[in-house]
């Protein structure tokens, strides 16, 4: 009887040891490992060749109710079309999801990012924009007035500094008295991808915490924008 209470001892404790490990493992992914995954996914979604139904049920549930290590952090527009968690292909417990009109940061939406970089290991932060943006367009429509609503306001003012900068390089303005004027779809994409790339770029200057996980190599900081159309994500250098 004790010979077996010692071998099923033994078992237990190479069973815990393995769960343990296996966490390790997890949470011990690179940031490249980790976009890598993202990358990866969206290339099954845009082949229609999706595989986190697997990881969405009751199993899934049960293993992840008592703590959750995604690896990616996705700040991202709350455009109904632009759903993270499908056009990564990723299920239960891999993505933490952060998501507001604009992808613009607040302090509400930064510390967001930190408790998820900080307290869960998540190695990648993703800043995604996408096409035909209503909020960059609302921003760009409304020439530094206001919008009608202060909150409305408050994302716009945070897209603003965007609009200034896409206005240097901006090709859709040719001909036009200022660049900021000219109302086509090209202007509109140059403020979302100048949008997404300052947000990201300033990042660890609004958060002393990514600021020392990205200095210790700990996180890594990407942008990238997501095409309505084909559904591809395309990385900005």
């Amino acid at each position: 009887m004790r010979k077996r209470i010692t071998l099923f001892g033994l078992a237990l404790v190479f069973l815990v040891t393995g769960i343990a490990l296996a966490s390790s493992s997890e949470q011990s992914i690179s940031p490249d490992e980790a976009l890598q995954r993202l990358m990866d996914g969206n290339k099954r979604y845009v082949e229609s060749k999706m595989t986190s139904s697997a990881s969405c049920n009751a199993t899934s549930r049960a293993a992840l109710a008592s703590s959750q290590k995604p690896y990616a952090i996705i700040l991202t527009c709350s455009d109904s079309r632009v759903p993270p968690e499908i056009i990564f292909d990723k299920g239960l417990g891999e993505i933490f999801v952060i998501r507001v009109a604009g992808n613009v940061p607040d302090p509400v939406v930064i510390g967001s990012i930190e408790y998820a970089a900080e307290h869960l290991g998540s190695p990648l932060v993703m800043v995604l924009g996408h096409e035909r943006c209503g909020a960059v367009k609302a921003t760009v429509e409304a020439k530094g007035k206001t919008t009608g609503s202060k909150n409305i306001d408050a994302i716009a003012k945070a897209i603003e500094p965007s609009v200034k900068s896409a206005a240097k390089n901006c090709k859709a303005g040719k001909g036009n008295a200022k660049c900021a004027d000219a109302k086509n779809s090209e202007f509109l994409e140059n403020v979302s991808d100048a949008n997404a790339k300052s947000v990201a770029a300033n990042l660890t200057k609004q958060s002393p915490i990514l600021k020392h996980l990205a200095k210790e190599k700990k996180i890594k900081i990407v942008a990238a924008k997501y095409d309505l159309d084909d559904g591809l994500v395309t990385l900005f250098k």
